[in-house]
């Protein structure tokens, strides 16, 4: 089950290596809320739909998606009487779609298990939902060694637990690996030879306002928008671009703040091999996204995480992020400091990628085998060694 682009994303793998395998009968729904953009990576792989949900509407609340996905959910759950369900990461609907199956008892796989940032509202709501997420899953599917070990700390049975790499690797090595990579349409138009900022902030923790907290108070977003347009005004030859979450309460403030700057470009959100093509372009990556955080080591491409917290901390000790927060000064002094460096050396696109300690593009097969363990038709399949494999090299 998926709905989400991001969801899309490190499914596809998935799904792929499923539908080529004999011994799985595959039925992929989507509750279509990223509906164009999901729609955008599955069909080029003849990736199929079981059923839309259609669960999206304007403005909705958490709980609107809770209370629209269960039933409907529910619904092809008694139709298709599947053996397992997976679902990925820590969206409000993954959350919906596991506890739905487990009222019914049937068996979840919960890929990305065992993320943790430690703070119930950093990154919100995603922190309660994968949380909650753990307590019906049958099939821990954790990307990194650091997962696997919350869980471990949580209680969760070692049996139960497969360490698999992530698969958003998997998906931005076939990417690098499709002949449309090389190709420049659907690109911004920027500026040859010009230095690039990407930008990408969207999470709900940045525009929505915590409780207890002074209702004329800055919201994160726009202090993390401001110290953009500061560093944009000092850096005239570098190009910033931001691809806008079509969600009101990001677009607004990004246009009030960021619109009238000529080496500002404020894009529609962009496809995923385009935006592919974007990072590896990029000098240094700002970003308060989770999946960008793991694929930047492929491309050798610097990030600095505008959030308080992160549940990806092997990207801080393999070196190549960098928690910011949302102070403003912090925000503008990390931008300074890369874009005063020397440039770095462009990453070719299609000749491989750099070692990263999220995962090696072998995730989806780890996954299948994993749910035939699970399910008790194979032995217990080798696990992804992340950094103990780099450390071993050192």
């Amino acid at each position: 089950m998926l709905g989400t682009r991001p969801e899309a994303v490190k499914l596809f793998p998935v799904i792929r290596t499923l539908q080529g395998d004999d011994r799985f009968d595959v039925s992929v729904v989507t509750t279509g809320q990223h509906r164009e953009m999901v729609a955008q990576i599955l069909t080029p792989f003849g990736i199929e739909l079981l059923e839309d949900l259609d669960i999206m509407r304007l403005d909705q609340t958490l709980t609107d998606i809770v209370t629209r996905v269960m039933p409907r959910l529910d619904d092809v759950y008694s139709r298709v009487e599947p053996d397992i369900v997976i679902v990925q990461g820590d969206t409000t609907s993954a959350f919906a779609a596991g506890l739905s199956a487990f009222h019914r008892r049937i068996r979840v796989a919960h890929l990305e298990a065992g993320l943790r940032s430690f703070d119930r509202f950093h990154p919100y709501p995603e922190e309660s939902n994968r949380r909650m997420l753990s307590a019906v899953t049958d099939l821990h599917l954790a990307p990194t060694a650091p997962s696997a070990e919350n869980l471990l700390r949580e209680g969760v049975n070692r049996d139960e637990i497969v360490i698999t790499g992530n698969t958003t690797i998997d998906s931005l090595l076939i990417t690098l690996n499709t002949p449309d990579v090389q190709r420049d349409d659907g690109l911004p138009r920027l500026r040859d030879a010009h230095r690039l900022v990407l930008v990408t902030l969207h999470r709900r923790e940045s525009w929505s306002v915590e409780p207890g907290a002074d209702g004329d108070q800055e919201l994160p977003l726009e202090a993390i928008l401001r110290s953009i347009a500061q560093v944009a005004r000092q850096y005239c030859d570098v190009d910033f671009v931001y691809p806008v979450h079509r969600n009101p309460r990001v677009r607004e403030p990004a246009e009030k703040i960021l619109g009238g700057l000529d080496n500002v470009l404020l894009e529609e959100p962009l496809d995923y091999i385009p935006f592919v093509r974007l990072m590896a372009r990029a000098s240094v990556i700002l970003t308060d996204s989770g999946g960008i955080q793991e694929e930047a080591p492929s491309l050798g491409v610097p990030v600095l995480v505008a959030r308080r917290t992160t549940e990806r901390p092997e990207g801080l000790q393999f070196g190549s992020s960098e928690l910011v927060g949302t102070d403003p000064e912090a925000i503008e002094a990390a931008l300074v400091k890369h874009l005063s460096a020397p440039p770095r050396p462009q990453h070719a696109l299609g000749e491989g990628s750099r070692p990263n300690p999220f995962g090696d593009g072998k995730a989806g097969e780890r996954v299948a085998e994993a749910l035939l363990y699970s399910l008790g038709f194979a032995d217990r399949p080798a696990e992804f060694a992340g950094l103990a494999s780099f450390e071993k090299n050192l």
